[in-house]
């Protein structure tokens, strides 16, 4: 963990530090077009050898697909416990979801003619579950359950599976809860490129949603164009804006909880008081030794930062830079500080609201921008499951009010054929009602 007052040495540096872009790192850059390509030439072949060579289990191309029976096994094997958590979790997702859906629309414009926009699903998407450290069963609800209420015929997941080949039943339960129609035990960069690309056994999406590691990542930044992706998820990020009011074990407990992802994750406390920051401090050390994933959060506190500010507008300043994934607002008066944040990722309002609250129940998506991308990026919302489609139709007395604007519009641009494409019609209406 690292401290900084406004009195230290180095204090400019770690909030200057604060204002940083997501650019990818040139080594991860360089493995990730060598996939890519591979992917994109080889298909299977590529896919399956990568997989081994990044530590995952040796496939056959048979072994690709998550087969039915496996899935009904899986469903069979979770406790009730478990299979009520994934229901809960899926309702209030897809319950919220509902409600961020666009919906058709039409209207007439100044000159009579229809104008609308169509919203239709997507034909094919493509999943990518995180499957590193541990089965993440609430990335499948926070990211299928939307394509689920969006519609979309046919949702595919990609998830990397354990050594010996298998994806955690709990995981399997999800997706299938979820609606999800194909599922891949397949990972990392390789599996984006299949989505993307498409293999004989994959086949390709037009759009593809997911977090994952900085190689996941890179990868959907490579293949944008090949498909759509819906924005660049990294390691987990949370920040807190705290005053004297706070608690500083739960504060520290929110630190820990989105530390505990492990590599890349960071963790920062912004406070207008000193004593907070001893307090979380120690908080943080009395909870760390119940963690069991102490690896995990030790390479995750290196980038953990306690930041004790000159009073709360710089820490509102601060934490619109930073532009953190998850912000907690653990003061007095929460809603006044929530109003003057513009680059969250998500905001928790007050001490008593768990980031982790968020991450598996409370209904939001927790696939959210990272790396500072909130800055031009919102969080996953059922809608990016949409496409759009804009719609117009004229009649004969609105395309005859439109065509003096169309031809002036035409002779400033020097596009005469534009203008003779829409008076040409009119011309036709009259000449046939001459002849009759």
């Amino acid at each position: 963990m690292k401290i900084f007052r406004p009195k230290d040495r180095g204090y400019a540096q770690a909030l200057q530090r604060l204002n940083r872009r997501a650019i990818p790192d040139p080594a991860v850059r360089a493995t990730v077009e060598e996939v890519v390509a591979a992917v994109a030439t080889e298909g299977d072949a590529a896919l399956i050898r990568y997989t081994e060579k990044f530590g995952g289990p040796k496939l056959e191309v048979g072994q690709l697909y998550v087969t039915p029976a496996e899935i009904v096994a899986a469903q069979a094997s979770i406790d009730k416990e478990t299979r009520d958590a994934i229901k809960a979790a899926r309702t209030n997702v897809r319950t919220f979801a509902k409600k961020s859906l666009r919906k058709s629309w039409f209207t007439k414009n100044k000159q009579g003619a229809v104008v609308g926009e169509r919203f239709d699903p997507f034909p094919r998407v493509g999943i990518y579950i995180p499957g590193g450290t541990a089965p993440l069963v609430s990335s499948a609800i926070m990211t299928c359950a939307l394509a689920e209420a969006a519609g979309v015929p046919e949702i595919v997941a990609v998830t990397p599976a354990d050594k010996e080949g298998k994806v955690h039943p709990a995981l399997l339960a999800a997706l299938a809860a979820c609606g999800t129609h194909e599922i891949y035990r397949v990972g990392g960069a390789q599996a984006v490129a299949a989505l993307a690309y498409g293999t004989k056994t994959i086949r390709p999406v037009q759009k593809i949603f997911g977090p994952g590691n900085s190689w996941v990542v890179e990868a959907k930044r490579q293949v944008f164009g090949v498909a759509a992706i819906d924005l660049l998820p990294g390691p987990s990020e949370v920040l807190v804006i705290a005053d004297k009011w706070a608690n500083p074990e739960w504060i520290a407990a929110d630190l820990l909880a989105q530390s505990e992802h492990g590599h890349g994750s960071i963790a920062v406390l912004l406070t207008d008081d000193a004593e907070l920051i001893e307090k979380v401090g120690k908080a943080v050390d009395a909870q760390v030794k119940l963690s069991q994933r102490p690896k995990q959060l030790a390479e995750a506190l290196a980038h953990t930062t306690l930041i004790q500010t000159k009073d709360l507008d710089e820490s509102i300043r601060l934490a619109n830079e930073f532009a953190s994934e998850h912000v907690s607002i653990a003061t007095k008066r929460p809603g006044e500080i929530a109003l003057q944040l513009n680059s969250s990722g998500a905001i928790f309002m007050g001490g008593i609201s768990p980031v982790v609250g968020g991450d598996f129940l409370a209904g939001p998506s927790h696939e959210l921008p990272t790396g500072g991308a909130g800055k031009s990026f919102a969080g996953l919302t059922a809608d990016q499951f949409q496409r759009r489609t804009s719609v117009v139709m004229f009649d004969e007395p609105s395309l005859k009010a439109s065509v003096p604007i169309i031809e002036t519009f035409s002779k400033i641009e020097g596009l005469d054929a534009h203008g003779r494409s829409a008076s040409i019609r009119v011309q036709k209406t009259k000449k046939a009602a001459k002849k009759k």
